[in-house]
């Protein structure tokens, strides 16, 4: 496993008392900002949402707060970055830092990231335990106290601002919202076996986005209809999903497996049942844009920005896809199947609990590649590695538009999706992902001299 990849809360307090990862001597000015001390902070909010069994959904709302903190605190650190204030949803301007006084703004930047990923998150103390160890990392550098506790202290102001915005998104609201109802009728979603869990955030799409206009600004062309007899275009979709789970390659279970990104996958034997924990479809892409950031040494601010166009791209883009879910309702190939074709048969992953249509995973798997193509450029290859903690191997890409593609098609061949939720999630996706880039600006305009041409600056993103 790269340790980069997955640093360990025990790695970074070891660089404390290694002279090889930073010393007191010299100034620390001088030193480049660690761009792993977010790596790791990212890298463990996604170890605490696996653990807490956060739902695709909740995840990439807790990504987006903590993602947004953590850039609003370290873009100080370059002028060339602006605020998101202003150009996100009801986000007002940002507190600055005090003129005059010194910060080290990497502290302050990865400090507000934990703030917030441990006001979002259940396991708090496993936060804890890592930025204990970044502080004790950033002392072990020479910064001086009053600059530790000045910046410690910024971080914190930019976290309460970020989650006193965050209280304004409707989601508390949400959680006292009728749950879905289940109806006998047979074109609408059912729960699925073997748990036959509720519908899992019916009223997602309730939530403020944080750049799309409406949950529905997106909205896809409506699902076929519901027809099941012999032949019908909705036959054939189910048919196609049935036929593909019998010709299965080993190449196609090796996709279907690397993406199946299930939060919570129920394990059955015999009368015992148990749950299986994984990372989020969410989750895995802010794993890729570490794996992104690494390959392109990347600075701490520029990866700052990259988490953050991401998680924006993956939050609107569940947003956008429940918001089609629950109002479509489409009933999954595995209740179908199993009530007309072949009772005994079983997807090859397991059905997750929601509605069908559209296919969340090529929604924001799309919306994320878009977005990590502008920041990090068209044809970047780069190896996967994202699900090796999970006991899979590294796949590679020769482009994040790939990986997305192969994202989309994995639900197929996974057996839980048709194909129309998968192309109409695609193009879904693909307007979240082009409207974030867009609209989200994160470098200045040019500075333009009298004669035209641009002094300083750079293109802005």
């Amino acid at each position: 496993m790269n340790a980069l990849r997955h640093p360990t809360i025990a790695l970074i307090a070891a660089c404390v008392f290694q002279t090889g990862c930073s010393s007191a001597s010299g100034d620390y000015r001088a030193q480049p900002p660690d761009a792993e001390l977010l790596h790791s902070a990212v890298q463990q909010m996604t170890n605490v949402i696996v653990y807490d069994i956060f739902s695709p959904p909740q995840a990439s709302r807790a990504y987006a707060y903590a993602s947004i903190a953590a850039y609003e605190a370290l873009r100080h650190d370059d002028s060339t970055y602006q605020s998101f204030a202003g150009q996100l949803n009801g986000l007002a301007a940002v507190p600055m830092p005090k003129p005059d006084s010194e910060y080290y703004f990497p502290l302050a930047g990865v400090h507000a990231f934990m703030t917030v990923g441990k006001a979002l998150t259940f396991s708090q103390k496993r936060m804890d335990s890592l930025r204990a160890a970044m502080h004790d990392r950033i002392r072990g550098m020479g910064v001086p106290e009053p600059v530790v506790q000045r910046s410690v202290a910024y971080g914190d102001e930019v976290a309460q601002h970020v989650l006193a915005w965050s209280k304004k998104d409707n989601f508390l609201q949400t959680r006292g919202m009728p749950k879905y109802t289940v109806t006998a009728e047979e074109s609408r979603w059912k729960p699925t076996p073997p748990a036959y869990m509720d519908a899992v955030e019916p009223n997602w799409a309730r939530l403020r986005p944080f750049v799309l206009d409406s949950s529905s600004q997106f909205r896809p062309r409506p699902p076929l209809p519901f027809d099941m007899s012999e032949g019908s275009p909705f036959y054939q979709q189910v048919t196609e999903v049935y036929e593909a789970g019998k010709t299965m390659t080993d190449e196609q279970r090796a996709i279907a497996a690397f993406w199946d990104c299930n939060p919570y996958v129920m394990n059955v034997r015999g009368h015992a049942m148990y749950a299986t924990k994984k990372i989020t479809p969410g989750g895995h892409w802010m794993g890729i844009v570490a794996t992104a950031a690494h390959k392109a040494r990347a600075s701490l601010v520029q990866s700052s920005e990259a988490y953050a166009l991401t998680a924006l791209a993956l939050a609107d883009g569940f947003i956008s896809s429940w918001d089609e879910k629950f109002r479509s309702n489409v009933v999954r190939p595995e209740t179908m199947i199993n009530a007309h074709i072949d009772e005994a048969w079983q997807p090859l992953l397991q059905t997750p609990p929601f509605p069908e249509y559209t296919s969340g995973h090529s929604v924001i798997s799309t919306a994320a590649a878009t977005v990590l193509t502008h920041v990090f450029g068209d044809g970047f290859a780069f190896t996967d590695s994202t699900e090796v903690s999970y006991g899979l191997p590294v796949r590679s890409f020769t482009s994040f538009n790939q990986a997305a593609a192969e994202a989309a098609i994995s639900r197929l061949y996974g057996g839980i999706h048709y194909r129309m939720a998968i192309e109409a999630g695609i193009g879904q996706g693909r307007g979240v992902g082009e409207l974030v880039v867009r609209r989200v600006k994160t470098r200045r305009p040019p500075v333009v001299a009298a004669s035209g041409a641009a002094t300083a600056g750079f293109v802005t993103r």
